[in-house]
């Protein structure tokens, strides 16, 4: 009969392996969304099924070794990290290394190596914020030693990622961080002031960028123009729509013949509503429902504050960024452009997910461990 410390030396296999039948899931359905746009812009059917493969197997190797590094190494070096990422950003828009494609200016490329730093500060910022968290202890209570540094950090992000621009991922980020500030103990007070500061932020942002505005209002009423604006959330809806309960079938979607927009990233799943059916569909929503149940019996259980917090925080990430991309395709939010997790078409977002995901593991490796 095992010991109740050997038992602790176990991770959250189910937490990793609902992600790893995501991420399987994803392939399929990039193969099957993408068929006709991959053929068109390159000549084979699977050109980007082939690619979110290798993604995935990247993203594996690449959770295995986080997996294999003690939680603690991430908080030691989460000043260096979270520098080193705020460093990328601003390489972003250095001519020759950033890379401008669909009018934003959001990649870095080193050759044949392309990648989002954005995507890559989702992670090292919740590490740093956790550390900090950790470090600040009844202090984040206060306005001046706990609320400024805090709005100061978030101010400092979001002003190097609404110059690429990514509201998405800024949004993402600010109500993920407000999630870990929150638990940490924060006065409510100023999370109250923080929200009414960043809600008038947001109509500023909005009034100076037409886009942004077209959205909101395009959002409210979808029909006023459904050729123009409003055209990719009406392509979105029609094929949920068609799909009702049971769906097309596998590849029978009609939606993906270049009617729908970003068809393999931020709208996949409207494709998968279209092929799978309504019922179908949403064991999507349950598996992400699952995440979140297995993400915070992980940080309930976390040995310390530094990994409560951060496993909060991932949990959070991936949460927030789920509800986003699926209420955005129902339009129950403004479309804001943000990949649905371990899904979506995209190297950057899946393999950095998946780092994060073997830390989650190492830190449910220490559950009930107190340091």
């Amino acid at each position: 009969m095992r010991t109740l410390s050997q038992k602790t030396k176990r991770p959250d296999y189910i937490f990793a392996l609902i992600i790893l039948i995501l991420s399987l899931f994803g392939i399929i359905m990039v193969a099957s969304s993408s068929m006709v746009i991959s053929q068109e812009k390159f000549g084979s059917n699977y050109y980007f099924a082939g690619r979110q493969a290798l993604n995935l197997l990247i993203g594996i190797i690449l959770m295995i070794v986080t997996y294999h590094i003690d939680y603690r190494f991430w908080k030691k070096n989460a000043f260096w990290m979270f520098l080193i990422t705020i460093t990328l950003l601003i390489l972003v828009f250095v001519p020759g290394v950033g890379h401008k494609f669909g009018g934003a200016q959001r990649w870095i490329g080193f050759g044949p190596i392309m990648f989002q730093p954005a995507e890559i500060i989702k992670l090292t910022f919740l590490i740093y914020l956790a550390a900090w968290l950790e470090k600040k202890a009844d202090n984040v209570k206060t306005f001046f030693t706990g609320f400024i540094p805090f709005f100061v950090l978030i101010g400092v992000i979001g002003f190097l990622i609404m110059k690429q621009p990514d509201f998405g991922t800024l949004t993402v980020i600010v109500a993920t961080a407000a999630v870990m500030f929150f638990i940490s103990g924060a006065n409510i007070y100023h999370l109250c002031l923080g929200v009414g500061s960043l809600t008038v932020l947001a109509v500023i942002l909005i009034k100076a960028a037409p886009y942004r505005l077209q959205r909101l209002l395009v959002f409210l009423n979808p029909s006023i123009d459904s050729q123009g604006a409003a055209y990719h959330i009406n392509q979105a809806l029609l094929a949920i729509g068609t799909g009702g309960l049971w769906g097309l079938g596998f590849g029978g979607s009609k939606q993906k013949y270049l009617y729908l927009p970003q068809v393999h990233t931020d709208s996949i799943f409207a494709i998968i509503a279209e092929e799978m059916g309504f019922i179908r569909a949403s064991l999507v929503l349950l598996m992400f429902l699952c995440i979140g149940f297995r993400g915070y019996k992980i940080a309930k259980n976390a040995p310390d504050n530094f990994s409560k917090f951060l496993s909060i925080g991932i949990t959070s990430w991936i949460l927030i960024q789920a509800f986003i991309n699926l209420a955005s395709m129902l339009n129950l939010v403004p479309m804001t452009g943000v990949p649905l997790p371990f899904i979506s078409f995209g190297g950057s977002s899946l393999i950095i997910l998946l780092a994060a995901t073997g830390i989650m593991l190492n830190i449910s490796k220490h559950a009930g461990e107190k340091t």
